[in-house]
């Protein structure tokens, strides 16, 4: 699900693209959506919050073996991007996308491919995505091209950097989700590596105290709360570069809390003689917002969830709040925010305390500074607002 925030006084849109179809009865709600729409109503009202509900049931509920992820949603709000070509990839894949009109037999979506047929909204919040190493690196680089594309034109895009800590979901590759012969090598998270998003980390609140407070990074064992166990996801990239925003900040991180493990360069964990994280990636996450032990209502029924898949839309909705402050005054959106951001670390409440863990290690720490567990830090309104209302 991909949720778009914009500044219109309504509450509630879906686009619907190849045969995607929304809402459900209650009996069969998605506790994603849910999370997602609970959590930013709240902060965007009375702002519409937009739904893009893409693919038939057939290829959104699995059925298929086509595993690629957002290319039918770029299709749908760039009409270019169907057709377009880039790392030896033209238009979708015919093996990892969605193929339309849909075989009869599945009585799947007949239409032809949707293209262009969407305006993309100001603020984006994604809460789904795979790993790295799930897809093949021209698949991700041309989408991350597209990342690019949208924060020209003025489209903030925030992803939830994932929940695994430096794992990969359990089965992914390996029976713990990470990589290498031994399954010791730190899984980056997909589409989080691609340095034209902003990723969000996950933070908690400790018990008996409050948001004012210092937070630490969310990780709880396997059933305190939830069935599983839970941690922020961060790291490095195996594909891409440290964007050049990110260079010191990274530089920072390595020469004031140097992480404990081997490493290797280049993506080359195969050959690394050891090393479990690629040490001229690209960091993530780049922010980080609360995510564990959140009131939800799901299904009929309230629950506790938890999750970046929080984390993303709570940061989404507040800089689309600086984004109506913005139009409000005669200026524009502000695309693509992660430079301001790493210019301006002080508009973010730095947390220092927690840990990512996975790959039977302790992961990463959150520290001073940068680090690949909360990144910056939590959003500081007041300080946000002030300076984005300052900027052209």
């Amino acid at each position: 699900m991909v949720s778009g925030l914009d500044w219109k006084l309504s509450r509630y849109l879906t686009y619907f693209a190849d045969g995607g179809e929304a809402p459900v009865v209650v009996g069969f709600a998605g506790g994603e959506s849910d999370l997602d729409f609970e959590l930013a109503f709240p902060i965007v009202y009375p702002q519409n919050i937009t739904l893009y509900q893409v693919d038939d049931t057939y290829y959104s509920e699995g059925y298929s073996n086509a595993t690629g992820n957002f290319n039918t949603f770029f299709d749908a709000i760039d009409g270019s991007y169907c057709t377009y070509c880039a790392d030896g990839e033209c238009g979708d894949d015919p093996d990892l996308d969605p193929t339309y009109p849909d075989d009869s037999s599945r009585s799947g979506y007949q239409g032809k491919l949707q293209c262009g047929v969407y305006k993309p909204t100001n603020v984006m919040s994604i809460s789904y995505g795979e790993q790295e190493q799930d897809l093949p690196e021209y698949y991700q680089r041309r989408q991350c091209n597209e990342f690019m594309k949208l924060g020209l034109q003025g489209v903030s895009i925030f992803v939830a950097s994932g929940d695994s800590g430096v794992a990969g979901i359990p089965g992914d590759g390996s029976p713990n989700g990470c990589l290498g012969p031994n399954a010791t090598v730190f899984s980056p998270t997909e589409p989080n590596s691609c340095p034209y998003l902003t990723n969000v980390g996950a933070t908690k609140v400790y018990p008996g105290r409050t948001v004012y407070e210092p937070e630490s990074a969310a990780n709880d064992p396997a059933g305190h709360p939830y069935r599983s166990a839970y941690s922020s996801s961060g790291g490095f990239s195996n594909i891409f570069d440290v964007p050049d925003y990110q260079k010191s900040a990274v530089a920072t991180y390595f020469q004031q809390h140097n992480p404990p493990y081997p490493y290797y360069y280049d993506g080359k964990y195969n050959s690394s003689n050891g090393g479990l994280y690629n040490r001229n990636g690209r960091g993530i996450p780049d922010v980080a917002a609360n995510g564990d032990n959140l009131a939800t209502y799901v299904q009929g029924k309230f629950t506790l969830e938890g999750g970046t898949s929080a984390s993303s839309p709570i940061f989404a909705s507040l800089v689309n709040r600086i984004v109506e402050e913005r139009l409000a005054i005669g200026k524009g959106p502000v695309g693509f925010i992660n430079p301001v951001l790493y210019s301006n670390p002080g508009v973010l409440n730095d947390i220092t305390n927690g840990s990512n863990p996975g790959c039977g290690s302790a992961g990463f720490s959150a520290v001073k500074g940068w680090d690949p567990v909360t990144g910056l830090g939590t959003p500081n309104y007041p300080k946000m607002l002030d300076l984005f209302l300052s900027l052209p």
